[in-house]
């Protein structure tokens, strides 16, 4: 099955973040996924989209993000791209210092590096692609 591709394209509505559940479990029953695994992608591709919608195209539903999942000799790599400026997330402020740890919001980007084998960001910051091995 190598070189699998799966796509999900939706529209900048809060409402379509619940449309990555059942996308990651077609992805996990597919390649038979272990659970940590399972749910290191749930949480990192939920938090993607929510900040592509929320962040990157601002809650426009005129806007769209596309979730791609790409599937390579060992691995699982999943992009979310959305429509807006991007942003700097070179510059982003720890949520584990004691003076963020009450700061409500900025820990999404901090779980995709943390639960992903790997997280970069292309196209400014409008672009995640998240590497899991399998």
């Amino acid at each position: 099955m190598n070189g699998y591709h799966l796509m999900l394209n939706i529209t900048s509505n809060p409402r379509n973040i619940a449309k990555i559940q059942p996308f990651v479990e077609d992805v996990g029953s597919r390649f038979d996924l272990e659970s940590d695994t399972f749910g290191n992608i749930l949480v990192t591709l939920t938090e993607a989209v929510n900040n592509a919608i929320r962040h990157g195209n601002l809650n426009d539903a005129r806007k769209k993000v596309l979730v791609k999942m790409i599937e390579g000799k060992d691995s699982l790599t999943f992009s979310v791209s959305d429509e807006g400026e991007g942003f700097d997330f070179n510059h982003l402020p720890n949520p584990t210092n004691f003076e963020n740890l009450f700061t409500v919001g900025g820990r999404g980007v901090f779980l995709m590096r943390e639960l992903s084998d790997n997280c970069e960001f292309s196209d400014n910051g409008s672009t995640v692609e998240m590497k899991f091995k399998i």
